[in-house]
């Protein structure tokens, strides 16, 4: 079975009430979240979280406003290829980096990891790689975060053979077998946070779980379908397959069969 294991890369600090509605003004922190994930004999990484990258592509221009909009804390000392360093990993040895999407805080290491894969949706990189200026910004996305080399050896998920899910998974019925996993990870569409957001159901001993990246930002949110404050939906890429994806997260809940990980689960 799969082995999942979780790194937190730095954090952002917003008030609560930004990513969930009704929850006050106290400021709250959002680690951003990196996985390792295990299976095969292979290792693939998701997604990287933030670097000392991030604070050089957003010292100047317009993408100074992402840094001020969005307080980040992050110790050159917890950057993932460090934190796998000291587990006696290094880049040669991940198969492929999977990035969710193309927002910063997802992507700040990809320059720590320049020549390894990177797989990704290929409608969320076509619709992203070539904004630049303010179209950038509004989604989050900073160009140079991005090695020159990317595409080089980027893979798509939709290239993937097709799989369908087991009912256990309900609502979710199919997905795409990650090439080398034995369909023991699964990625999965999770439209409407970002342009070709995804997640994945990976099968480890203790059953079925799902990295659900960004479609909620708190389990409150898929536990009581509560969704963001109305400022947050003027960055969200579509606001109804948001709140749809959310619906199928909280069917999923209340199921019980899968334990759901999001990418900034924190003290909200």
């Amino acid at each position: 079975m799969a082995n999942l294991t979780a790194f937190d890369v730095g954090y952002c600090l917003h008030p609560g009430c930004m990513a969930l509605k009704g929850a006050g003004w106290r400021v709250c922190k959002f680690p951003a979240r990196a996985w390792l994930l295990e299976a095969q004999g292979k290792r693939w990484l998701w997604d990287t979280g933030y670097a000392d990258h991030f604070e050089h592509y957003t010292s100047k221009g317009i993408y100074r406003l992402y840094r001020a909009t969005t307080p980040v804390h992050f110790d050159s000392r917890d950057a993932l290829f460090r934190q796998l360093a000291d587990r006696g990993i290094s880049p040669a040895d991940i198969t492929a980096l999977i990035i969710s999407h193309f927002h910063g805080d997802h992507i700040a290491g990809l320059r720590d990891f320049s020549g390894v894969p990177a797989i990704s949706s290929m409608d969320g990189w076509i619709r992203t790689r070539k904004l630049r200026g303010l179209a950038a910004l509004k989604n989050a996305f900073v160009p140079g975060l991005n090695p020159d080399d990317f595409e080089t050896g980027l893979q798509w998920m939709e290239a993937m053979e097709e799989t369908p899910l087991p009912a256990a998974l309900a609502p979710f019925e199919g997905g795409y077998s990650l090439p080398g996993s034995d369909n023991e990870i699964i990625l999965v569409p999770l439209p409407g946070h970002a342009a070709g957001h995804i997640g994945a159901f990976v099968l480890t001993d203790s059953g079925w779980e799902l990295l659900a990246s960004d479609a909620a930002w708190s389990p409150k949110s898929y536990e009581s379908l509560r969704g963001p404050s109305r400022m947050a939906h003027l960055v969200m890429d579509n606001s109804a397959a948001y709140y749809e994806t959310l619906r199928r997260l909280n069917q999923l809940y209340l199921s019980g069969n899968v334990k759901i990980h999001l990418c900034h689960e924190g003290d909200l």
